[in-house]
Parts: C-alpha cells; sequence; structure tokens
C-alpha cells in the first residue's frame, strides 16, 4: 500500500498541535513542512522547538516526511545570482535546512524555488555550473544525514531552468551525488509532453518523492487528471516513498482538501488492485 502525507501549509492560520491531530485524524501517515510556516523573521526553530515539533507528530502517529519550498524565506536568496555573497548565503542556508530537516527526522527534501534559481545573463550554462557549485554543501550534509535532495522540474512561466524532468535528470548526472534526486510532482509532469505515466517508467531510477495535485493546482480529485493510471505505474516500478498531497488553492478549506484528496487517492489505488 502507498503511504500518504499532505504539506502542512494547506492548514493555513492552524497551529501545529491542531494540524498534527486534523491530518492523523483524516487518516495520513505523514506530513511534508514548509519551512517558512515555522520561523521566526529568518531564523529556523531553535533545538528545543524542533524537538517538540517532531514529538508533536510522533505523539499522534505522523511521520515527519522532510521539507519543501526551501528558499522562500528569508528573502533575496538565489543559487544563481550574479551576486557571489548571495550565491554563498543560500548554500549556506541550504546546510542549515539539511539539519533541520534531519532534527524533525525528515528523509527528503524538495529543491523547486524557481525564483531563487533564475537563468543568470540567459545562460543555461552559467547556471548549471552556480547550482552545482551551489548544492555541494547542502548535499555533504544530506548525506551525513541520510537525506535525499530532490532536484524538482517546474514548467514555464513558473520557472526559466530545468523545466522538464529531463532537464532534472541531466543535472543530476552531471553533479553525480548519491544523495540528489528528482521528485514526481503530477501538477508539473501535466505540462510536459510524454503522458504521466512513460515519464514515471523513464525516470523512476530517479524519482524519490512524489507530490499529488491535479494540472488545476488543487488536489487529486479535484479536477480532470485520472490518477488510477499514475498508481498503477507507481506500483509497477515498485516505487515506496511517500505520495504527498500539495496545493496551490486552499479552497474550500484544509479539512475538505485533505479528506477529499485522500478518499479519492485510496479509491484510484485500489481500481488498480
Amino acid at each position: 500500500m502507498m503511504k500518504y502525507a499532505i504539506c502542512n501549509e494547506t492548514f493555513q492560520e492552524w497551529n501545529w498541535a491542531e494540524t498534527c491531530r486534523a491530518v492523523a485524524e483524516l487518516g495520513y501517515d505523514g506530513i511534508e513542512i514548509a519551512p517558512f510556516t515555522f520561523m521566526s523573521d529568518t531564523l529556523l526553530p531553535d533545538a528545543n522547538t524542533r524537538k517538540s515539533v517532531r514529538q508533536e507528530a510522533q505523539s499522534v502517529g505522523l511521520e515527519i516526511v522532510g521539507l519543501h519550498w526551501l528558499l522562500v524565506a528569508p528573502k533575496g536568496m538565489s543559487l544563481t545570482s550574479d551576486d557571489g555573497v548571495v550565491r554563498d548565503m543560500t548554500a549556506g542556508y541550504l546546510e542549515l535546512l539539511a539539519d533541520f530537516c534531519a532534527d524533525l527526522g525528515g528523509e527528503v527534501m524538495v529543491l523547486g524555488s524557481p525564483a531563487q534559481r533564475r537563468l543568470p545573463q540567459n545562460n543555461v550554462a552559467l547556471a548549471q555550473d552556480r547550482l552545482a557549485i551551489g548544492l555541494e554543501r547542502c548535499l555533504k550534509r544530506a548525506e551525513k544525514h541520510g537525506i535525499t535532495v530532490c532536484l524538482e522540474p517546474l514548467p514555464a512561466p513558473e520557472a526559466d531552468f530545468i523545466l522538464t524532468l529531463e532537464e532534472a535528470i541531466a543535472m543530476i548526472e552531471r553533479i553525480g551525488h548519491p544523495n540528489l534526486k528528482t521528485i514526481f510532482d503530477v501538477k508539473s509532469a501535466s505540462s510536459e509532453s510524454k503522458p504521466h505515466t512513460e515519464l514515471l517508467r523513464e525516470f523512476a531510477p530517479y524519482i524519490a518523492h512524489v507530490h499529488a495535485n491535479d494540472a488545476n493546482r488543487r488536489g487529486p480529485g479535484f479536477g480532470e487528471t485520472d490518477f488510477v493510471p499514475i498508481f498503477d505505474t507507481l506500483k509497477e516500478i515498485a516505487y515506496t516513498g511517500y505520495v504527498s498531497v500539495e496545493v496551490f488553492d486552499y479552497s474550500p478549506d484544509p479539512v475538505t482538501i485533505a479528506r477529499e484528496s485522500l478518499h479519492y487517492m485510496k479509491d484510484c489505488e485500489s481500481k488498480g488492485e
């Protein structure tokens, strides 16, 4: 059976304890964290807070899957900036996020952050060089903690660099670090020229995480995207990671999104059996 999680920012304005209780009661196995939801100004939580966050999730039977939306805050970060000081600051922050992820018990860090990896001088080769250097410290720390960093392809106009799974894999192979993989995001993959099932089969060895969302940016089952063949193919490729709900449209409300998304995904999973 698949393991299901949901991203915590879905529960906007809810506190952490309330979110964990609701997510567990709705039947999820895990929860995925956006670091900015726990930040005070520009600071990540201290050791005591991290311990409390982890224990709160564990107390209701939830696993903290990992982190996503890594570079939303603090503002001004970029892995590809022409400003070397900014690049170094960003690389250092990613290193700190690997520690944060480990302290929470997470095993995955999803690096999307399209605004923080814009093409410098419209130069792809320069962006690739800078990204590779910028990830070095984070990947060393991730290897120490047993964390997988997932380089996420994002389509235009959201991003202008690493738009497809093929481009993400090319970058992963160039860097050549065992802790660098990619993520299959259903919404983003909907913009590619190949069907979801073909993409999953082609890039299976590189896929370490899955974000479940409709092409319309809402939850699974809230649009026209058919998840039955997606789940069939995940079983076919022996995917063992989490399927984590990530939405960008928070209507009608967190509980409805979480409940109906999980119900739909489990129904799709059972139809393929």
